[in-house]
């Protein structure tokens, strides 16, 4: 007699979740999944860092240069800001750390991949505390960086899906130099922040004026009557640890501590 082929229910058939059918169902796992392991670990604050995922530390910016590979001068700064990256996330974890309760600690949170947001995670590795990392599949590949909380690592297929989860439980945002990944996550929460769509107060800190006062001209859009005057104090223009460290511990112990 011949054995029953056992029939796969819909939610074991690969073929079936990964077609276009069962989208809505990759959607859902990508908003519920997170949430599982967040509160497993108990994380309900974090504390976003955005950057350039090309951005390098000084030793590797000075070996690219002998090698002419990248051009002096500017891209130097972003260098810079790489280091200064790694200082401010691991100082605000050791802060993070010492508040009493753990339900009300923060948690810095990265992009996942490289540069920027490699040195984000690894502040905080070196500060000896957790951290977060959105990884996105991209066409050229965007890999997790090593110094991310093994638990926390977490692989987007959907942007919007990611830029959700950047900002659910974000109570702070720090952006540092970067391209259009960086301006695109920026403005978003800028935009919300604006239309009152978050009703939560998240203190925002663009670090190096240089950066932001060149490639950034806000002064202008207010000149043009595109924003508002109030508008331009929905964030603060920083250049040294010291006083970015100061600045968002601050507003966190005011607004939920």
């Amino acid at each position: 007699m011949a054995k029953k082929k056992k029939v796969r229910k819909a939610y074991d058939n690969l073929e079936f979740l990964h077609g276009r059918s069962a989208r809505l169902l990759r959607v859902l796992a990508e908003f519920i999944e997170p949430e599982e392991r967040f509160r497993k670990h108990g994380i309900r604050n974090t504390i976003v860092f955005f950057g350039s995922s090309l951005s390098v530390n000084n030793r590797a910016f000075k070996k690219q240069k002998h090698g002419k590979k990248v051009v002096p001068g500017k891209a130097f700064l972003v260098s810079n800001a790489h280091e200064s990256c790694i200082e401010l996330a691991k100082r605000i974890t050791t802060w993070s750390q010492k508040i009493k309760d753990p339900a009300n600690r923060f948690y810095i949170c990265s992009g996942g991949g490289s540069g920027i947001m490699g040195a984000t995670n690894k502040g905080a590795k070196l500060a000896g505390g957790k951290s977060i990392g959105f990884n996105i599949t991209l066409p050229n590949e965007q890999f997790l960086n090593p110094h991310i909380t093994p638990e926390l690592r977490f692989n987007f297929h959907y942007f919007f899906i990611r830029k959700f989860w950047f900002l659910y439980y974000a109570k702070a945002l720090v952006g540092f130099p970067g391209g259009f990944g960086t301006m695109d996550e920026v403005f978003e929460l800028l935009t919300l922040l604006q239309t009152g769509k978050i009703l939560k107060r998240i203190p925002v800190v663009l670090f190096d004026s240089t950066f932001w006062n060149e490639v950034v001209n806000f002064k202008a859009l207010q000149e043009y009557g595109v924003i508002q005057p109030a508008d331009l104090k929905l964030f603060k223009i920083i250049d040294d640890i010291d006083e970015a460290f100061e600045h968002i511990t601050g507003q966190l112990k005011k607004l939920y501590l």
